[in-house]
């Protein structure tokens, strides 16, 4: 009987454990949980993309809020240079208008000396027919009483007086016109220097308008593209996003029916073994035994995530003339007679001299007062070498619209940094193009 009851036993936990561990949605689950996890590592993937664009996003927002301070120095400059261009326009009238009134004024002036020159020969002449002095002596000899001599006297004194008077004249007049011959000349070379600086600056106004609306367009469309990048990888995440929420809640309710038919199952399998024994006790002639049945129980082990969080990544002095300007690279604009106040200074705003005049000024060399500064002033300031000796730091001249019309400081290699017209503070090259065609083998050292 006992053996009977022991096969009685085995036969129902056989039953119960079949129906235990039937894989009804083993394998609709795993497809599940493997769909699940490549749907979590596309968005890891998407994820990176997204951080790698939004650090590019503030890394260009760096960018773009340097080119925007750029752009507004380039804005500061071309208004600056238009008000420069407008009064060397006016200075150019005025000083026209101040030839044309001297070249009239030395036109009467040669009319005069005409006359004059025509005076003093024809009295010349007749000092010369009469012998010189002899015919003021007569008139003194001729007189005809003592009161007759005095009157003569009076007026030969007069007629020598007035020879004299138009004789010094003639020479003032002769000095005026030579004055006012040497400041036309010297206005007309003014002029001519003023009108090539005027041509410099509406090329450079063109250039500096050409180089802020380009950077305008280059800022514009980074941001556009950047901004098109992120959205397009949000939206893809969002996307997956949706395909993992639903994944997670379609495994959700096959687990819970799982577990619902595995607990039925159990209590089936419970009331099987229940009614065995009772039927084994009925038909036992001896007392019942009391059998104690206990099941092990296994719970299937939980799903772990195994998702890996993003880490994230942890979050001038120069040394001489020769590195110090190099903090205005790609900061600064160049304005004709800038960099003589400290506004200008403040907004990167130079030209070449007032440029080379700050860079000495960093490392405590005085080149003159600021607002007088200039290529003439700096090509005095200190000892003129060979070209073939130049080193760092040595000032270099070109001759661009005038002689000696721009300066830099030479920092070796064939290169030199100043301010230049179309770049504002910059290193260019000596040695070949542009500025090798300049050069004029004019090096001072300070």
């Amino acid at each position: 009987m006992k053996k009977k009851m022991l096969l009685l036993n085995t036969t129902v936990l056989l039953g119960l454990g079949g129906v235990l561990s039937t894989p009804a949605y083993a394998s609709t689950i795993e497809d599940m949980e493997s769909q699940k996890s490549q749907i979590q590592n596309q968005r890891q993937d998407v994820q990176s993309n997204i951080k790698a664009a939004s650090d590019e996003l503030t890394r260009l927002q760096a960018e773009q809020d340097q080119m925007k301070a750029q752009l507004e120095r380039l804005t500061l400059a071309e208004e600056e240079n238009n008000k420069k261009a407008q009064k060397t326009e006016a200075d150019i009238k005025e000083t026209s208008k101040q030839v044309e009134q001297l070249q009239k004024e030395i036109k009467l002036l040669q009319e005069k000396l005409e006359k004059r020159n025509d005076i003093l020969k024809d009295r010349a002449r007749s000092l010369q027919e009469s012998g010189g002095n002899v015919e003021y002596l007569q008139v003194l000899l001729g007189s005809s009483s003592f009161s007759d001599f005095v009157d003569r006297a009076l007026a030969v004194s007069t007629i020598v007086d007035a020879d004299r008077g138009i004789l010094k004249e003639t020479k003032n007049m002769q000095d005026e016109l030579k004055t006012k011959q040497a400041d036309v000349k010297s206005k007309l070379a003014s002029l001519e220097d003023m009108k090539a600086e005027l041509d410099e600056m509406t090329v450079q106004l063109a250039a500096q308008k050409k180089q802020k609306d380009a950077l305008a367009k280059e800022l514009k469309d980074k941001e556009a593209k950047n901004e098109e990048l992120k959205a397009s990888l949000q939206a893809k995440d969002s996307s997956l996003a949706n395909e993992q929420s639903t994944l997670e809640q379609n495994i959700k309710d096959q687990k819970a029916a799982e577990e619902a038919a595995r607990k039925a199952a159990e209590q089936a399998a419970e009331e099987a073994v229940k009614k065995a024994a009772e039927q084994a006790q009925k038909a036992a002639a001896a007392p019942a035994e009391k059998a104690d049945s206990s099941s092990a129980k296994a719970e299937a082990p939980k799903a772990s995530s195994n998702d890996v969080a993003p880490t994230s990544a942890p979050a001038p002095k120069a040394s001489n003339v020769v590195t110090v300007g190099n903090r205005w690279i790609g900061n600064s604009a160049y304005v004709f007679g800038g960099g003589r106040s400290q506004s200008d200074i403040n907004h990167g705003l130079f030209d070449c001299s007032s440029f080379v005049h700050w860079a000495y000024a960093q490392v405590g060399v005085n080149l003159g007062p600021l607002g007088s500064v200039s290529t003439e002033t700096l090509k005095h300031a200190g000892t003129q070498v060979s070209s073939s000796q130049m080193q760092p730091g040595d000032l270099v001249f070109f001759d661009t619209y005038k002689k000696d019309g721009h300066v830099g400081i030479y920092v070796g290699g064939g290169k030199f940094i100043g301010a230049q017209s179309s770049t504002g503070v910059a290193i260019a090259n000596m040695s070949s193009g542009y500025w090798k065609q300049k050069f004029n083998g004019r090096v001072v050292r300070i």
